[in-house]
């Protein structure tokens, strides 16, 4: 007899990091979520979103999600489409996606459990290492930091990294990004990321100015949800485009990539609602030949990029991933070497959160493991 979903249990998690990402960032908010099937299993996930919306993805999972997914059938690509179809009147993406990827990310790390694996594996494995990049926060460091930063990223090993730009004056942007371009030397990739601060005609401008460089790709040069505008700015620069950390369905990707929106897309996998439609967003990007990057979360970009055919650059933010937050109650899932990603043999997804984590306004604990 098929399990189902016997009880969904929540509790908020708030994670300090340990550089800053701006004046009024300086912690992650997580959901922890753990599911129990009707047969005791238990699967163990989280949902993400950094400083806003914590709160309603909790009682979206507490609520609407629990009321509708428990005593159906605990299979998460099954139970992903009605339960988005049931939920998204409330608004297709966002709150509803993020609080989704919460149970759909349980039920991953169920079923990979009871199959004694990691999820690389349960999913079936593609690669034993991927390449990652060093990313920063870092529009608000001085230059000497982020100069400082690059230093840091070269003596890691990495072949790739990536720079915030989007300053209020372009010559801030153009004297930082020359300098980082002095510490790497000329063959390394360098991408920047403007965090959607530019206007169509500003942006044209700056990445004109920018491309200069050598620059493996811009993104996010525009609001992220301007199909019409990233069309148009693709005609006019040279710089590849890259984006979709704010796109949050496989129907927004599809139109972006159909439309010639974008030449390289970065699903995060939280925001577009769970492992479930990131490896359809993935599917769709090879079958249009695009490029795809996980956006942020390493310990669990890496895992799902080495069970996807072709090579996946993965983030490594300096400072952020969960286990150098030391917000993990085991050995974290991935292991970083040089700019080479692997896993570690963990079952399931792999992440477990400490306790001392948790709120203290929590009004319910997880479900404890029998």
């Amino acid at each position: 007899m098929t399990a189902t979903i016997r009880r969904i249990a929540t509790r908020p998690i708030r994670v300090p990091l340990t550089r800053p990402w701006g004046p009024d960032v300086r912690d992650l908010s997580l959901v922890e979520v753990v599911v129990e099937d009707s047969d005791g299993a238990m699967g163990y996930a989280f949902s993400w979103t950094p400083t806003i919306g914590a709160a309603a993805v909790r009682a979206h999972l507490d609520h609407d999600i629990a009321a509708f997914a428990v005593g159906r059938v605990a299979e998460a690509s099954t139970l992903w489409e009605p339960l988005w179809l049931h939920l998204h009147e409330g608004g297709g993406g966002g709150i509803t996606t993020i609080a989704m990827a919460g149970l759909d990310l349980a039920l991953w790390d169920l079923a990979a459990r009871r199959a004694g694996a990691g999820i690389t594996d349960h999913l079936g494995r593609r690669h034993e290492t991927a390449t990652v990049y060093g990313s920063g926060v870092n529009l608000h460091y001085p230059l000497d930091e982020l100069v400082a930063q690059a230093a840091r990223w070269v003596a890691a090993g990495f072949e790739a990294v990536k720079v915030k730009v989007g300053s209020p004056n372009l010559a801030r942007d153009l004297e930082r990004i020359a300098a980082v371009r002095e510490v790497i030397g000329p063959v390394r990739r360098l991408m920047i990321d403007a965090n959607q601060r530019w206007s169509l005609d500003e942006a044209e401008r700056a990445i004109g100015e920018l491309a200069a460089f050598d620059l493996a790709w811009i993104e996010e040069p525009l609001r992220a949800d301007d199909l019409a505008g990233h069309v148009e700015l693709r005609r006019r620069v040279e710089v590849p485009i890259a984006l979709g950390e704010n796109l949050y369905t496989q129907y927004r990707f599809a139109e972006f990539i159909d439309a010639g929106a974008v030449d390289l897309v970065q699903p995060n996998i939280v925001r577009v609602g769970g492992i479930t439609p990131f490896l359809g967003i993935a599917g769709l990007a090879a079958e249009r030949r695009v490029e795809l990057a996980p956006h942020l979360l390493l310990e669990l970009s890496a895992q799902l990029a080495l069970a996807l055919p072709g090579e996946h650059l993965v983030e490594s933010v300096e400072d952020a991933s969960f286990e150098a937050l030391g917000a993990l109650s085991a050995p974290a899932p991935v292991v970083v070497d040089g700019d080479r990603v692997r896993t570690t043999g963990q079952t399931g997804l792999g992440i477990r959160f400490s306790e001392p984590r948790a709120d203290a306004a929590a009004s319910a604990d997880p479900m404890e493991e029998p």
